[in-house]
């Protein structure tokens, strides 16, 4: 127990700061005093007192710190008395600092750099296994591999080769390792991914090692590929390599081929596919394949069990923690807690650089509950821009649209951010998709095969409809077909209705996101500020398009006033007189042909054109891409369109000005 002498007692940093200042106190008398006692009569007899005299002196010799100065450098000394005690190739390491801070630099020249990395590589030779664990040394090193010789790259790849899986779990050592694979020659390359087998299954689930295996697999041709997901299948995958060597990935391919059973496959895959979702480490694409196979054999309930674990993890971002196991963030410490490095964009967004990251969104998505939509939808809140001008993002925001009958909480979210960028969405190639999805939802014009075949993907043991897990099972078909659209055959795709679980009717969703948010009134709006540089742009003029014959099915019927204002701008933009600054609208590449689509499929358009553009001048357009706006009067199946026009046209028909049969090949 601590008596009242309890407030002498000093941390250890205190006294050694005490002790470096010169303020150290005298030691307190403990029981036993007598002993001192003894030894000071010793020393009177001329034993000790000589001893400690002489020893006094000696510290008194010794120079003390007195200014701030002096007492920072006997710190600093003292300090580096200690990092030599505790690290082996200190004195290495402050070498190496040195020179790659010369190395590192971008105004360095070619041959200086060279000759310093030489310089390094040298200092470092024998013992690369030790600097690659160092957060120091292992990023001179990381920097010597990107800018050595070939030679000298082969050399230290040769012997660091045992250790790449031990250093892919290592915090500081994996971008040395992915350094390694990315300048890694195909033979080298070959060798990792062969250490790799029997290791995937193990790696993934780390939160570093997963790191490494999917940056080998984004890499890998895809025989490689094939010999990485294999394992993920069943224990004799990973122990037998020559079982991996297949033509297909396909777990049901797999078992056919093998003989293996199906009840065991998914036992295990069921096992591993736990491990993943346990750590969180869900982000990889590697992950996101074996995930996709293990719905084509997992019941309802696994499959669901899956798509349950993964919307949390996938709603909320991702995090690294300082050291090489993960933790759940309400149990870590604050400390660690403030070591973490936070990210701010949810993980759902950061998936969308892959195919199979999107139809993994899809599928949660899909087969999600009210409140899971709900969570989702929430967690995109500020990064709905980046997901529309993704080319996977805009076709999960297609997915949104399409599914969830919360329009309350999609228009607050999804459609107001859309709305705001209108103008950046209607001329670029992605961000114009969720918009043309509202106006004329899965259009083969505006969404290829494969994305439709994307948009349809469905889990096959949780599809409402029966033969949906045939459609599912033969979706990897129908996506190497060509595209083929016409204007007047439009594509068998085009048709298809996304599967969801969704109760409302999908017109009334459509009215309800385009008229009742105002979003309509805002794209008719931003489509006249912008109508003559709409029309001569190649994705452009397919927004114009649609808002002036306005949608299918008429869904803008609430906002007719306003589209006849739209006619009426684009009829003013082909009015004008032709001049050398800009391309006139009957001769442009991209403007001829939509108007030209605009007179046949809107009636009300082409009587605005005719009136205010092309009454009494056909002859002056009748050559050129401009005939195929003039002849297309009479290819209208308006009747009033054909006897509006019919009178000024045939003249130039019968005189052959006007060739109205070549129109098709033309166009062609």
């Amino acid at each position: 127990m601590v008596g009242g002498g309890g407030s002498d007692l000093q941390s250890p940093k205190k006294r050694k700061r005490e002790h470096a200042e010169g303020k150290a106190k005298p030691r307190p008398q403990v029981k036993g005093g007598g002993d001192g006692a003894k030894r000071k009569k010793h020393s009177g007899a001329g034993g000790y007192a000589d001893h400690g005299r002489g020893a006094g002196e000696a510290v008194a010799k010794k120079k003390r710190p007195v200014t701030p100065k002096e007492k920072r450098l006997a710190a600093k000394e003292m300090s580096e008395a200690r990092k030599m005690k505790r690290k082996r190739h200190y004195s290495l390491e402050k070498e190496l600092t040195k020179l790659w801070e010369k190395m590192r630099c971008h105004d360095v020249s070619k041959e200086e750099r060279s000759k310093v990395v030489s310089e390094a590589i040298r200092k470092m030779d024998g013992k690369y296994l030790d600097i690659a664990g160092s957060h120091v040394t292992a990023r001179v090193l990381q920097t010597c591999v990107k800018w050595c010789s070939q030679s000298g790259r082969d050399a230290i790849f040769d012997d660091l080769q045992p250790h790449l899986l031990t250093l892919s779990r290592k915090k500081y050592a994996v971008f040395l390792v992915k350094k390694l694979i990315e300048l890694a020659t195909k033979n080298q390359f070959a060798s990792f991914i062969s250490s790799l087998h029997g290791h995937v299954a193990k790696l993934l689930p780390h939160t570093i090692g997963a790191a490494v295996v999917d940056y080998a697999y984004q890499r890998a041709t895809q025989p490689q590929k094939r010999q990485l997901l294999l394992e993920l299948y069943s224990t004799e995958l990973q122990l037998f390599k020559d079982l991996t060597v297949q033509s297909s990935c396909s777990v049901l391919e797999t078992i056919s081929k093998l003989g293996l059973q199906k009840s065991s496959v998914l036992q295990y895959m069921t096992i591993e596919i736990q491990k993943i979702l346990e750590k969180g480490t869900v982000e990889y694409s590697i992950v996101h394949t074996a995930i996709l196979e293990y719905f084509t054999i997992a019941d309802k309930t696994s499959a669901l069990d899956v798509i349950r674990q993964l919307i949390p993890l996938l709603t909320q971002g991702a995090s690294i923690i300082d050291g090489d196991e993960p933790s759940i963030t309400s149990e870590l410490p604050k400390k660690t807690k403030a070591k973490k490095k936070r990210l701010s964009e949810p993980l759902i967004v950061r998936i969308m650089q892959t195919r199979e990251g999107l139809k993994l969104a899809i599928s949660c998505l899909k087969h999600g509950s009210a409140k899971d939509r709900k969570k989702i939808i929430k967690s995109l809140k500020g990064h709905i821009m980046k997901l529309a001008l993704n080319d996977f993002g805009c076709l999960f925001l297609i997915s949104i649209i399409s599914i969830v009958d919360d329009t309350k909480l999609v228009s607050k979210i999804v459609i107001q951010e859309l709305a705001k960028n209108l103008k950046q969405l209607i001329f670029d190639k992605n961000g114009r998709r969720p918009l043309l999805q509202l106006l004329h939802p899965l259009c083969s014009r505006y969404l290829s095969p494969v994305d439709l075949a994307c948009l349809s993907y469905n889990v096959p043991s949780l599809s409402s409809r029966e033969g949906e897990a045939l459609e599912s099972a033969t979706e990897v078909t129908s996506e190497n077909k060509v595209d083929a659209v016409t204007d007047k055959e439009p594509d068998g795709l085009e048709g298809m209705q996304i599967v969801s679980e969704s109760k409302k009717d999908p017109s009334q969703r459509r009215h309800e996101l385009l008229i009742k948010s105002e979003l309509a009134e805002a794209l008719v709006q931003s489509c006249m500020e912008n109508v003559g540089e709409l029309l001569r742009t190649n994705f452009g003029k397919e927004v114009l398009y649609e808002v002036a014959v306005g949608g299918k099915d008429n869904v803008l019927e609430g906002v007719t006033d306003r589209i006849h204002k739209l006619h009426d701008a684009i009829a003013s933009d082909a009015a004008q007189p032709k001049t050398e600054d800009i391309e006139h609208a009957f001769e442009n590449f991209f403007s001829s042909r939509v108007i030209r689509r605009m007179i046949i499929d809107c009636p009300a358009f082409a009587v605005t054109l005719w009136r205010k553009a092309l009454k009494g001048k056909c002859k002056i357009w009748a050559e050129g891409h401009s005939s195929k706006v003039v002849a297309a009067f009479l290819e209208s199946p308006s009747s009033e369109v054909k006897d509006l026009a019919k009178r000024e046209l045939q003249p130039l028909i019968d005189t052959g000005i006007l060739k109205v049969a070549d129109h098709k090949a033309m166009e062609k």
